[in-house]
């Protein structure tokens, strides 16, 4: 599927639970770490992300909010390689309650047990700036 469209690789990013999500440190090292997207993935190119706010994620993006998303699809048909995604993005932190609502799943209370309420919840809402993608044969870029 040459040229694939926003919407068509939006629903392939629904597919994949797990990505990684990739910051840069306060001494310049790349950071990388696995994160689900929960499906939550807008046809502009946004993806939003739970984590507490004690994490070195947190504190990463506040100190450089450019980061990367990669995804890595399931087997390919007949043999072909997976769909694998790369996304360059900005990331903006999140701490607003109503805002978490709108990108709440169930599932995600396995990690944060009371939910929207829990303690220290920060949501990342990453702004795709660029997606290259590679599906078997074929590959293309994106600019939302």
């Amino acid at each position: 599927m040459a040229d694939m469209t926003l919407e068509q690789l939006s629903e392939k990013i629904r597919d994949i639970d797990f990505g990684m999500f990739s910051t840069r440190t306060e001494g310049n090292a790349v950071a990388s770490r696995p994160m689900s997207n929960n499906g939550e993935v807008e046809y502009d190119g946004d993806s939003y992300f739970f984590c507490h706010e004690s994490t070195r994620m947190v504190s990463d993006i506040e100190g450089d909010a450019h980061v990367g998303l990669t995804f890595t699809g399931k087997k390919g048909l007949l043999g072909k390689p997976p769909i694998f995604i790369a996304i360059v993005g900005t990331a903006e932190l999140i701490r607003d309650k109503a805002r978490f609502a709108k990108h709440w799943v169930e599932d995600l209370e396995r990690w944060f047990k009371q939910g929207i309420d829990t303690p220290g919840l920060v949501m990342i809402r990453v702004q795709a700036e660029r997606i290259h993608y590679w599906d078997g044969e074929d590959e293309g870029e994106l600019i939302p």
